[in-house]
């Protein structure tokens, strides 16, 4: 797929990526402005942009996210991933450095955070 991702002129550290045929509004590492925009268009796209194909386990994760989010207004910790993936796919799979894996950039803290449509880190620069 070709992602079309563009620099706001008018202001800073502001680029937009094309989504569904609307532009969508991130800041410079992709985290939305705006949590509403969120869709699982945008989930593609922005995966797309960081050069990442999405599987089932990316969406179960990218899914947990948003509903750990959702129900607890924070992010959650890897060990509460750890805790709750090791239940469905194995203590191998659901290790911390398994999560790494499938979300190469900054994990799922970070890069899963991002492409799940939800707020950066505390820490985060």
């Amino acid at each position: 797929m070709m992602v079309e991702v563009r620099s706001d002129p008018v202001r800073h550290g502001v680029r937009q990526l094309r989504v569904g045929g609307q532009w969508v509004e991130t800041d410079s590492e992709g985290y939305l402005l705006s949590l509403a925009d969120w869709s699982e268009d945008f989930a593609r796209a922005q995966a797309d942009a960081e050069d990442l194909v999405l599987n089932d386990e990316h969406w179960a994760v990218i899914r947990f996210l948003r509903q750990h989010f959702q129900s607890h207004g924070v992010q959650a910790q890897v060990r509460v991933m750890i805790k709750h993936f090791s239940g469905l796919w194995g203590a191998q799979r659901a290790s911390n450095h398994h999560l790494h894996d499938l979300f190469p950039r900054g994990g799922p803290q970070k890069q899963g955070n991002r492409i799940a449509g939800l707020l950066r880190t505390k820490g985060e620069h």
